[in-house]
């Protein structure tokens, strides 16, 4: 399967009080259209900068990320924060929902912005509403949700301009166990039932046990690669990257 995401050598480095911090030390990298990724990493290991880069943003210090056959490091400002919000999905661990909007209006927001036709609109809105079970709390705003229904009106949102690549940063990080599975089944369904491409930064190894393949980062490098094939086999996670990451 042809790769969509390919990432060469790529380095980032910060000006720290003792020196310069390498937060990413030549990571190389491929992704087939349609695959699962799991970044683990502890703290300090470089999967979140990893995520922002491939995001767009921001630059890095050296090395190329390609998406969809387009090098980032070679858009300007304007083309990646275009490339960025058609082509990108990306969910923090902080919802990120605007308190004034109902979820169907927060989902629909980037479509808005785009000047997307109004039927285009109410038809993906609705559309998406049903794939999250969102459907029958559309018009409730934000704070009248649960966590789980935050998250998922916010994976929403990241999908409505049917993006290239879904891009998750610590997704279930505020959520209780229940919704926190609930929202990982989901994205495991979305890659399987939709082909979606999903690169997840987590660190948590049941979550992780739901892609297809884990990239274990420590010291800014990848050290090692686990293969759980989106089981769900959290022992596994936990052994393997115990080895890896110790």
């Amino acid at each position: 399967m042809a790769a969509i995401l390919e990432v060469f050598d790529l380095r980032k480095d910060f000006p720290g009080a003792g020196g310069v911090v390498h937060a990413l030390c030549g990571v190389r990298l491929e992704v087939a259209r349609g695959e699962f990724i799991a970044v683990m990493g502890a703290s300090g290991s470089g999967k979140s900068t990893l995520l922002h880069l491939l995001g767009g943003l921001d630059l890095p210090t050296s090395g190329r990320i390609v998406i969809e056959g387009r090098d980032l490091s070679r858009l300007g400002d304007r083309d990646r924060t275009l490339f960025r919000r058609r082509r990108l999905g990306v969910v923090f661990q902080a919802f990120n929902l605007l308190p004034s909007l109902s979820a169907r209006e927060n989902i629909g927001l980037p479509l808005i912005v785009d000047g997307a036709d109004i039927n285009v609109i109410e038809s993906k809105t609705r559309e998406l509403l049903a794939m999250v079970d969102l459907a029958h709390r559309a018009d409730h705003r934000p704070q009248a949700l649960s966590g789980g229904e935050q998250q998922r009106a916010a994976l929403a949102r990241a999908l409505v301009n049917d993006p290239a690549i879904l891009l998750a940063d610590e997704p279930t990080g505020n959520l209780d166990s229940r919704h926190t599975e609930e929202i990982w089944r989901l994205l495991r369904r979305l890659a399987s039932d939709q082909q979606r491409t999903i690169v997840a930064v987590t660190h948590e190894a049941a979550g992780a046990a739901y892609a297809d393949r884990i990239l274990v980062l420590k010291d800014g490098q990848i050290v090692g690669e686990i293969s759980p094939h989106g089981e769900g086999d959290a022992s596994l996670v936990t052994a393997r990257y115990s080895e890896l990451a110790g």
